[in-house]
């Protein structure tokens, strides 16, 4: 018998026994991690520790299943350790090229178990954002980015002017939970989806003045 009817058969019993004590939402969390942990496994560059939460995605989930919003005080404290992890551009750039930028934007491929290690992923950002005013196919999960930079005054992104909207957008691709700690984001560049050189051409997508987004 393999493991996945093994547990099906556990759970019924479970379930069974539960009407002479009503199951807590411990042990439906107890359950559901056992079901996660019997219905994947490691196979090419997808592994399972990928199941592993971190205490901010702890803490988030906990709060979904509660139905409340984090208190204020964790998600305050949770922003401040994940800000840390922010690394800024090694070679002090933090624009790139917006042609590639919108390449990545529109490339929702890469880190699935068929994929191979070292291959550039996508940003998959359509999926979830408005971008360019040309695209038909967007999510609307996150904000409309259609004009990014040009709604924050934005027309020179190497000056002093534009320094604190800068910074704060390459932090905000590179582990949008320093600003948000539940944010809904992909932790771009902390969680390895996008590399530096990725980032950068993401950033000139929203902020050169000379990008379609912009216009």
């Amino acid at each position: 018998m393999n493991k996945p009817m093994k547990f099906l058969l556990s759970a019924a019993a479970f379930m069974l026994a539960g009407c002479a004590s009503a199951p807590t939402a411990q042990d439906y969390d107890q359950m559901t991690a056992a079901i996660m942990k019997t219905s994947f496994r490691d196979q090419g560059i997808a592994k399972t520790d990928r199941l592993v939460q971190d205490d901010t995605n702890r803490a988030c989930s906990a709060a979904g299943v509660a139905g409340r919003p984090l208190d204020e005080t964790t998600a305050r404290a949770l922003e401040a350790i994940n800000l840390k992890t922010v690394k800024m551009p090694s070679d002090g750039k933090f624009l790139g090229d917006w042609k590639e930028g919108e390449k990545i934007a529109q490339n929702g491929r890469g880190m699935t178990w068929n994929d191979k290690a070292g291959a550039p992923n996508g940003g998959n950002c359509y999926n979830c954002h408005q971008i360019s005013k040309k695209e038909l196919s967007f999510g609307t999960i996150g904000p409309s980015l259609y004009q990014y930079g040009k709604m924050r005054g934005v027309t020179d992104p190497a000056s002093a002017q534009a320094r604190a909207v800068v910074e704060y957008t390459w932090g905000k691709i590179w582990n949008a939970k320093a600003y948000n700690a539940c944010s809904d984001m992909p932790r771009f560049g902390h969680a390895g989806i996008l590399n530096e050189k990725q980032i950068q051409d993401v950033m000139a997508l929203l902020l050169d003045p000379k990008s379609p987004v912009n216009q």
